[in-house]
């Protein structure tokens, strides 16, 4: 039997101009290195999604173009590089910056295949008074013009945890007011889904 496909797109960050760029570099915090009275854990719930998903998946996780200052069109350009691997009909899973990216590139285009289910996770979009549009302009699109997303998938998902503490809750809420035929998930304490376990996302994607 043919191996259910899994593609996920990872979120990064987006700046307007060099000068936020810069300065972001320069204040970030680094997360990558270890901190000495960290326990040690098994890492965010993506990099082991694939073992948590099993044998009847194919999880496919393209590292996005310079996700520390990301541009739309070359998330687009990559992404479409992996069409040609598509079989079937695939689940496609965006977090933050991802699932930014995919509620735009499936507003403005159609795709050759035609997915089985899209889950938005934690995602910002172009409502009154977001502080952080400026920052990620390029991947926003207005709440109304994500209609269509519903008409080129057989599910549409999503997910939003009212703790987030990098993208407000409102905007989960705004989405699903645009589009009432999608399915909203609300947790209450999943933060920006830097967790380091997901089954009820696993559960989800099983059960489509």
């Amino acid at each position: 039997m043919e191996k259910q496909q899994v593609f996920y797109i990872h979120g990064g960050e987006s700046f307007e101009n060099r000068e936020d760029f810069i300065n972001r570099l320069k204040t970030a915090e680094l997360w990558h290195l270890p901190k000495e009275d960290e326990e040690e854990s098994k890492g965010k719930w993506t990099s082991h999604l694939a073992e948590d998903l099993g044998s009847d998946f194919e999880v496919i996780m393209p590292p996005m173009p310079n996700k520390q200052n990301a541009r739309f069109d070359e998330w687009s350009i990559w992404f479409e590089r992996h069409f040609e691997y598509v079989k079937g009909s695939p689940i496609l899973i965006g977090c933050s910056l991802g699932a930014m990216f995919l509620a735009k590139y499936l507003t403005h285009n159609n795709l050759q295949f035609r997915p089985k289910a899209v889950f938005l996770i934690a995602g910002a979009y172009n409502i009154p008074g977001f502080d952080d549009a400026v920052s990620c302009r390029d991947f926003l699109v207005d709440t109304d013009s994500i209609k269509t997303v519903a008409d080129k998938t057989d599910k549409l998902v999503i997910i939003h945890s009212k703790d987030d503490f990098v993208v407000p809750y409102e905007h989960g809420l705004a989405l699903s007011a645009s589009i009432p035929e999608a399915e909203f998930i609300t947790f209450e304490d999943k933060n920006h889904f830097l967790i380091e376990e997901f089954p009820e996302l696993l559960e989800m994607v099983k059960s489509v």
